[in-house]
This record gives C-alpha cells, sequence and structure tokens, in this order.
C-alpha cells in the first residue's frame, strides 16, 4: 500500500520535510505514483500520469537539496494540471476525441512558474470535453466520480483535480473557472478551490488574447487546505506579457492573509443569493456553518444583494456570452487545428456539444448587449453589498452531488434548468470578483456541500484570511475518505 503518512501531508508540510532533508522528493512522488496506481480506478481522476517526467524533476530536486542550492516556495510538492493546459511533451486532449493525440509544444505561463518554483507535474486530471460543462465526463476517458461517493459526479469542468485531492492522490492540484468550474468540484469532492480576481494568474489565449474576458476566466489553485492554495495562488500569480488582462503586483502575501484576523470583517450571509432554490439538506449544513465566522470574531448579517433579476436571467446573459465564446472555440479549431467539428468532425464531439452550441440559434449582437445589461445589474448589486460588507457568503451549489448521468430538473418544488440551474457561482464570473468554495460540511448520507466566500475587487486576501479563519474553527482534513 502507498505510505498514509506521505499521502496525507500537505503541500506546505511536503515542501518544508524536502527543504529539510527529512523527506525526498523521490519518495513522496514513489508514494503517491503507488497510490494513483491502486486508486485512480475508484474516481478517475488523472487521465494521463507523467511517471517519468515527475521522477526526473523528483530527481533534480533531490540533487538541489544535497548540493545546498535554494529552492523554491514548492520544492518537492507533486501537483496536478488539468487537461485543458498545457505541460509540454505531455498530451492535451481537452476531453475531446478531436484532440485525443494532441501533444503540448510549450508550457503554459503559470506551470512555468510551478516548475520554476519547484514542484512536480504528477499528471493531468480529468474534464469534460473543452471544459464545457458542471459535471466531469467525456468520450475520451469517461466520468469522474468524487470520492465520498464514486457513483456520483465529481463536478465540473476541474471534476479530476478535485476528486484526486478528495481521494488524496495529490496534495496540489490546478484548475479553472469560467462559470464555476474550480468551486464547483470543490463542493462536490469536500476541497478547497479558489477562483483568485480576474487578472490575477495570467492564461495565455491563442488566437484571441482577449478571448477569456467575457465571461471571465480564471486560473486557480485548488487544495485541501487554504494554507496550501494561497502557496500556490503565491506563486502562480503576478503579471505576464502574453495575457493583457493580467494585474500587477500588489506585493500581496497570499500565505501571511491565511494568518490574520477577521475580528469585525463583516459578512453578508444569503444562502440563495436571493433567486436560487435550495436543496434543504444544503440551506441547513450552510446555516450550522456560517456561525464560524462569528466564532472567529466576524459580524454575521443576513442580506442579499439587491438584485432586480431572477435565476433565469442570470443563466440567459450566461449562456449568451459563453456561446459566443464555444462559437470562437470551433472557430479556433477550424483555422489552428485544421478540424471540422461543424462538419466532418462533428460525430467525434459529445451529444451535449453539439446541442448546446451547433443546435442552438446564434447569439445576435442586441442580445449579447443586453446580457451585459444584467451583467451590470449584477456588478451593481454586488458594488454596493461590498459598500456595506467585506464579503458575501452564499451556497456553492444548490445540490449535493447526484449520480453519473443524471442532472437535477426540480429542486425544493422548483423547476431548474438541469445543466447549469443549480450552480451558484455564475455571477462572479460576469463580475471577476475573487470567490472560493469551502468544505462546509456534510448531508444526511455523508454528501459534501461547500460554501461559497466572495470578496470585494481585488480582495482576495480577505477571501483568503476568512477561509482559514473557517477552517480554523471547522477543520475538514480528517473528514476524506480512505
Amino acid at each position: 500500500m502507498a505510505d498514509p503518512e506521505i499521502h496525507g501531508l500537505t503541500a506546505a508540510g511536503v515542501a518544508r520535510r524536502v527543504r529539510e532533508g527529512d523527506l525526498t522528493a523521490t519518495a513522496i512522488v514513489e508514494a503517491l505514483l503507488k497510490r494513483i496506481d491502486e486508486r485512480n480506478d475508484r474516481t478517475n481522476a488523472f487521465v494521463t500520469v507523467t511517471d517519468e517526467l515527475a521522477r526526473e524533476t523528483a530527481r533534480e530536486v533531490d540533487e538541489a537539496v544535497e548540493n545546498g542550492e535554494s529552492l523554491g516556495p514548492l520544492a518537492g510538492v507533486p501537483v496536478a494540471i488539468k487537461d485543458l493546459d498545457d505541460v509540454a511533451g505531455v498530451v492535451t486532449t481537452h476531453g475531446s476525441k478531436l484532440l485525443e493525440d494532441h501533444v503540448a509544444d510549450a508550457n503554459a505561463p503559470f506551470v512555468e512558474r510551478l516548475l520554476d518554483a519547484d514542484a512536480i507535474v504528477i499528471g493531468k486530471t480529468n474534464t469534460p470535453e473543452f471544459g464545457l460543462g458542471c459535471t466531469t465526463d467525456n468520450r475520451v476517458f469517461g466520468p469522474t466520480g468524487t470520492p465520498f461517493d464514486p457513483d456520483r459526479n465529481a463536478g465540473g469542468s476541474s471534476g479530476g483535480a478535485g476528486a484526486a485531492l478528495g481521494d488524496r492522490l495529490v496534495p496540489l492540484a490546478q484548475g479553472s473557472d469560467t462559470g464555476g468550474s474550480i468551486r464547483t468540484p470543490s463542493s462536490f469532492c469536500g476541497v478547497y478551490g479558489l477562483k483568485p480576481s480576474f487578472g490575477r494568474v495570467p492564461i495565455e489565449s491563442r488566437p484571441d488574447a482577449f478571448g477569456h474576458h467575457t465571461p471571465f476566466t480564471h486560473l486557480g489553485p485548488m487544495a485541501r487546505s487554504v494554507e496550501d492554495a494561497a502557496l500556490m495562488l503565491d506563486v502562480m500569480s503576478g503579471p505576464h506579457p502574453v495575457d493583457p488582462f493580467t494585474l500587477p503586483d500588489d506585493g500581496t502575501d497570499f500565505v501571511a492573509a491565511t494568518e490574520r484576523s477577521i475580528d469585525g470583517l463583516r459578512v453578508a450571509y444569503t444562502p440563495d443569493f436571493g433567486i436560487y432554490p435550495l436543496d434543504p439538506q444544503v440551506r441547513a449544513v450552510l446555516d450550522d456553518a456560517v456561525d464560524a465566522f462569528e466564532r472567529a470574531g466576524a459580524v454575521v448579517e443576513r442580506a442579499d444583494p439587491a438584485l432586480d433579476l431572477e435565476q433565469a436571467d442570470v443563466l440567459d446573459a450566461f449562456y449568451t456570452f459563453a456561446k459566443v465564446r464555444w462559437e470562437a472555440l470551433f472557430d479556433a479549431l477550424e483555422t489552428e487545428r485544421n478540424l471540422d467539428p461543424r462538419g466532418a468532425d462533428r460525430d467525434r464531439l459529445r451529444p451535449v456539444t453539439v446541442e448546446t452550441i451547433l443546435e442552438s440559434d446564434p447569439v445576435t449582437t442586441r442580445e449579447y448587449k443586453l446580457a451585459d445589461v444584467v451583467r451590470t445589474q449584477i456588478y451593481d448589486a454586488l458594488r454596493e453589498l461590498f459598500a456595506e460588507y467585506d464579503l458575501l457568503a452564499t451556497a456553492t451549489l444548490a445540490v449535493p452531488p447526484f449520480p453519473h448521468g443524471e442532472h437535477p430538473t426540480e429542486i425544493d418544488g422548483t423547476e431548474v434548468e438541469p445543466l447549469r440551474g443549480w450552480v451558484l457561482t455564475q455571477p462572479f464570473n460576469m463580475s471577476g470578483h475573487p470567490a472560493a468554495s469551502i468544505p462546509a460540511g456534510f448531508t444526511d448520507d455523508g454528501l459534501p456541500v461547500g460554501m461559497q466566500v466572495v470578496g470585494g475587487r481585488f480582495a482576495d486576501d480577505d477571501v483568503l484570511a476568512a477561509s482559514a479563519a473557517f477552517e480554523r474553527k471547522r477543520p475538514w482534513d480528517e473528514s476524506y475518505p480512505e
């Protein structure tokens, strides 16, 4: 069996012990490769295991330790990369049969930063086709299950990352988030996931460098502890010339933020955001958990944002933006990859991809600008709320994990759109605010429930400080299944 001492370590713990010479990077990698081999079939978290690359990088880290060289903040820490993002020399399938043999030529900018920090890429994690979905399933690798019940989906689109963390196959994983793709699997897999402020982590988007703007796409850390996520964010963040939207370095120490007091911080608690139906069990878990902020010194008040919108308005606006993005994706496949997703290659796509993009009505410019009006209403409601409060706490998802192949059609007596009508994350991809999903507790059936914590513009440090304070009052590290 894999070494339980190693697979239970945090990323911060791994880096500390490697630097001190107490554990070798090679021993860590071998233990986790063994655990992946033993357990990956449970959840289907990893789709590619980069064992040779991991062993080679581990040897380099160990040699640096032996030679007394300075090491990066993630020295010897194995990390998983989502199969939408490039690691040089490794297959990036995007979960699609159209790209199942595509090998990346170069590292994504954030991968380069992780490697420069002496992290070790141990594999690629599963995602729905092109990341288009709130559940993880595709025609190349199949579905990914939550470690708490592998017959239920891990969420998407960073489902493989969430499952890999929740099953303790790796201490750190990277996710991406255009409509909740970090926070959704974090909720379903009982881990911590942070969607940083838009522009905090650089994205290399080509041929359209501006394509990740509407709705806002974010890259961010996923981990089993808030400190680990902050450690990863410290490494990933900062301006980069390939991304016209990256934020300047404001000097924030994200790890230090996790040690900060939240005394007097004002939290607006709106479990349903004022417009979403919630499963009663989810609401009960959140109502019980939110007092952790008060016990940590914050002031919690029940307050909904002043939205003159229905849930359907938000979802319709999101779909309007997303369809434009997806059509542009198909254009890039045609021009950059010489593929024909609208014609000869159409049968290789998932039916849901075809139905959502190819068989839906094209978005008009008028519809696009009307969706911007809805987006502005969301932004203004949040602006007004954050003028009075420091943080907003709400549900991440309206439901606990559900079985593979199923989607909710009704929640607490209210009909919902099955694919995304149970997700409370999309408003913050339209506004760009930092938002995290915290493990809040469990349903009576032992299924994880996430609480979404949202900060003011660029206040990633407040989100991390509150998340860490919550974790200290309601620790979750012992909850993961063996």
